[in-house]
């Protein structure tokens, strides 16, 4: 009975230090996001030890937007591959109108894209249509 107190305490730590809020408007499936323990200090040593066991992948840093001269939403993603293996996968944008309404627009097709493992990627997507004023990003895993 001991025992069960600082094991409780460390499990608290653990999940508290796991949880990490994302933009609403990015959805990372299972499978291509991060499922890792690596950013909690406790279990830094573990998650390296294991880094493929425990599923490492893909974290998004930075979604940034901006109008390009021709007044066209652009996004540029910005992120990360954690594993140690080349991650591929398929995005998808949606375009949101300022009702947040989507777009209609036949560009809205899923695209593939790989990231190297434990480095940097970006990519770049235009708005077709100038009433798009904010953006959904969905992945899959490229099958």
């Amino acid at each position: 009975m001991k025992r069960l107190g600082p094991i409780l305490i460390a499990l608290v730590v653990v999940a508290c230090g796991c949880y990490k809020q994302q933009d609403s408007r990015i959805h990372l499936r299972e499978g291509i996001r991060s499922d890792t323990l690596d950013g909690n200090i406790v279990t830094r040593p573990v998650g390296r030890a294991f880094s493929d066991l425990i599923g490492e992948g893909l974290e998004i840093t930075h979604a940034i937007t901006s109008r390009n001269d021709a007044g066209l939403l652009e996004l540029q993603v910005q992120g990360y591959n954690r594993s140690h293996r080349t991650k591929r996968f398929r995005y998808r944008v949606e375009w949101l109108d300022e009702s947040g309404l989507l777009v209609t627009t036949k560009t809205s097709v899923w695209l593939r894209m790989s990231a190297m493992g434990k480095s940097p990627f970006i990519f770049k997507v235009v708005a077709p249509r100038p009433e798009a004023v904010d953006f959904r990003l969905d992945t899959r895993k490229w099958e």
